[in-house]
């Protein structure tokens, strides 16, 4: 069975083949999007290649070659220095001209408003953005007003206790306007300003043509509303409205009142600066060699076939064979004949490299027992625990034929689950198995919970569950914390959310939990966040992912002639009401036995994940159930606690799970003796995290085609 790269270790591979810098710049852009099948999205029999995407292949290959090319000479270091001028956007420069010339830019709010007003903060006169990718430094002149101001702090949502946070992020004014939000904005760096004017220095990656924007990052959300909310709310504190318009109201807001907010004063940019010359990049594709090419665009015919055949190997994750050289030489020969300066034709010829079958189909070549082959064990091995192809390290116990060796295989695993490139695991796995990647789908009701955009939940749940997860794989805790767990991990935001005590400390912290409603994955917001549509919750959506995703015993679809709810449910007061119902059609009842307690359980749990003990103003939540095998309980606690009883099932689940995702293909019942094997050791260790990843490698279903 052939399996190609999807995108997200198409992703990884070319920023680890080509050592260049992926944060804002998405290769994978314009991909169709990779099918899944029991919501995994790297199994071979679902990840068909269209003309579509081999279109797309040739572009990205293009633009990633480019990069890693690109500049040829090292560029002369520039500096950029603004006083004065500091334009925004139009509705707040009707304000600020009158009121302070724009000497200054002033932040106002955080980027997740719906309709910003000082969100963004970019140089007008640096839209354009720097010339090259690179590191520059930037100094900034800034001063944070306001922090403690005579207003309620639920009124305007901002921590007087706290300083307030600067962030910087990447703005392009190709893609859009620089005061709104971009689809790819991270945030390269944060800094606590103090309330005194001062000078900051930090330095960030930007790529070519990206301008730095500056972020408010714990301010007010939606100041738009509240410029007008704050003279109603407190009359007394500021000049009458006259006319009682958005402009005016602006107007004596940001004059008069006491909003918290970052002004910067000046600003300074200088770069690109580098590390080293030849960079990264430059090595990756043409090695020690890359200087003198660059200095005399020439390449030797030697000087080509040496450095082709060493990133061919990498390239496709195994050696080079001669035709396959020979190839991609003569395609480079043919270009150089065409007008193509060496390095040109040079690219042109790595550039088919990517769009080969041997770059974007894995190796999976094995002996006539069907084990693979080193080169092909490496691979999965990579792939699996990093989401991208090996090091050199990997490559070279692949080349000596040493990987296999149980023991080195074993130091290996330790090895790639060190790296920080085991994120790739986490994140590919986790939104796999947990479908986190739906997380922001179906984006929750501004109204009904402003907080999720205010202090930015949805990436603080996310991170949650992944630091939730890494705690257990680096400590070998046993997986039965996933279902029920002393401890979680929580930011400010995330243990207000979860009416916890809030840290001190900025960033995430490991917590211990009194109570045992929130442990687990059943208490995490990211699980309660992604099984709920933004508005509701639904006992059956929740319900069918607990059982399909915890449990391994996806429920049936309904038959065709049954509608979604009965049409008889028209005396329902309640959800509960609704199912029981539902449930007196014979065809329903089997499946919906099972489905509805485990989803009641997680009644208590809103459309964010925040406790709740009624619909609303309305009925009281009855999140007790009695499952299939009569057992039964009062709430989500005791539902944990039947879970953990029987864990075996749990366990037998994650690790289908982790061997189909591992593998890349469904599991058979080829397979289940593998299983058993893996689930008996484990037992025998302790249930480990850590250990079960262990025994997924070393089993023969991991180690075979």
């Amino acid at each position: 069975m052939l399996r190609r790269l999807n995108a997200r270790e198409y992703r990884n591979t070319v920023r680890d083949l080509l050592k260049i810098e992926t944060l804002m710049f998405d290769p994978t852009h314009g991909f169709p999007q990779d099918q899944r099948t029991e919501n995994l999205d790297n199994v071979g029999d679902a990840l068909v290649t269209s003309g579509h995407l081999l279109q797309r292949y040739l572009s990205a290959a293009e633009k990633c070659v480019d990069k890693a090319l690109t500049p040829m000479t090292k560029p002369d270091v520039k500096s950029w220095t603004f006083e004065d001028g500091f334009r925004q956007q139009p509705e707040i420069d009707q304000v600020h001209r009158t009121t302070n010339k724009f000497e200054w830019m002033t932040l106002y709010e955080v980027r997740g408003a719906d309709k910003h007003e000082g969100a963004y903060g970019a140089i007008r006169q640096f839209v354009d953005g720097v010339p090259v990718d690179g590191v520059y430094e930037i100094r900034f002149e800034a001063e944070a007003l306001n922090r403690e101001h005579p207003y309620d702090r639920d009124f305007l949502g901002t921590d007087p206790s706290e300083p307030l946070r600067l962030g910087i992020v990447p703005g392009d004014r190709r893609v859009g306007e620089l005061h709104h939000t971009q689809p790819i904005e991270p945030l390269l760096t944060e800094l606590d300003i103090a309330d005194d004017r001062q000078w900051y220095t930090t330095e960030v990656w930007l790529d070519r043509g990206k301008t730095p924007r500056f972020t408010f990052e714990n301010g007010s959300m939606d100041v738009r509303n509240l410029w007008t909310r704050v003279h109603r709310k407190y009359p007394d504190m500021h000049p009458k409205l006259k006319r009682n318009g958005i402009v005016e109201a602006r107007y004596v807001a940001i004059k008069h009142g006491w909003f918290p907010q970052i002004r910067i004063h000046k600003f300074e940019i200088r770069g690109p600066l580098y590390e080293q010359w030849p960079t990264e990049s430059h090595r990756s594709v043409l090695g020690d060699d890359w200087q003198q090419a660059a200095e005399s665009g020439e390449l030797s015919d030697d000087t080509i076939r040496k450095n082709l055949a060493s990133f061919l190997s990498r390239a496709y994750r195994r050696p080079a064979l001669p035709e396959e050289i020979d190839r991609i030489t003569a395609l480079i020969a043919a270009r150089k004949q065409s007008g193509r300066s060496a390095i040109e034709a040079y690219g042109d010829g790595l550039k088919a490299a990517l769009c080969s079958p041997a770059f974007l189909y894995l190796d999976q070549s094995s002996d006539e027992n069907g084990l693979l082959s080193t080169s092909a064990l490496g691979s999965r091995l990579s792939y699996f625990l990093w989401g991208s192809m090996p090091d050199e390290r990997l490559f070279e116990l692949v080349k000596s034929g040493q990987l296999a060796k149980p023991d080195v295989l074993a130091a290996e695993v330790e090895r790639l689950l060190d790296d920080p490139k085991s994120e790739g695991f986490l994140d590919g796995f986790l939104d796999s198995w947990l479908t986190l990647r739906n997380l922001g789908s179906q984006p929750p009701d501004r109204n009904m919970f402003p907080d999720f955009y205010h202090y930015d939940l949805n990436a603080a749940m996310r991170q949650e569950t992944r630091l939730f997860t890494r705690h257990l794989l680096e400590k070998n805790l046993s997986v039965a914390n996933f279902l029920s767990s002393d401890f979680t991990f929580v930011n400010k935001a995330l243990a207000r959310h979860y009416d916890l005590p809030v840290p001190e400390q900025q960033g995430f912290h490991k917590v211990s939990l009194n109570n045992k409603r929130r442990g687990g994955l059943f208490g995490q917001a990211s699980v309660l966040t992604v099984t709920a549509n933004g508005i509701d919750t639904s006992p059956i959506v929740r319900g069918v992912w607990l059982l399909e995703n915890i449990l391994g015993t996806p429920p049936s679809p309904p038959p065709d002639d049954v509608e979604p709810l009965d049409p008889d449910i028209r005396g329902a007061k309640t959800i509960r009401e609704q199912l029981q119902k539902h449930r007196s059609v014979a065809s329903c009842n089997d499946c919906h036995r099972k489905i509805d307690p485990m989803g009641f359980a997680l009644e208590n749990f809103d459309p964010v994940g925040r406790w709740r003990t009624k619909y609303g103003n309305r009925a009281t939540i009855d999140a007790s159930g009695e499952l299939p095998s009569g057992e039964s309980f009062r709430d989500v606690e005791q539902l944990k606690t039947i879970l953990v009883d029987r864990k075996e099932q749990f366990v037998r689940a994650l690790t289908e799970k982790l061997l189909a995702y591992a593998t890349g293909r469904y599991l058979t019942p080829a397979d289940r003796p593998a299983v058993d094997s893996i689930l008996a050791e484990l037992a025998a260790r302790g249930d480990g995290f850590r250990d079960l990843l262990h025994l997924v490698v070393a089993s023969e279903t991991f180690r075979s085609k």
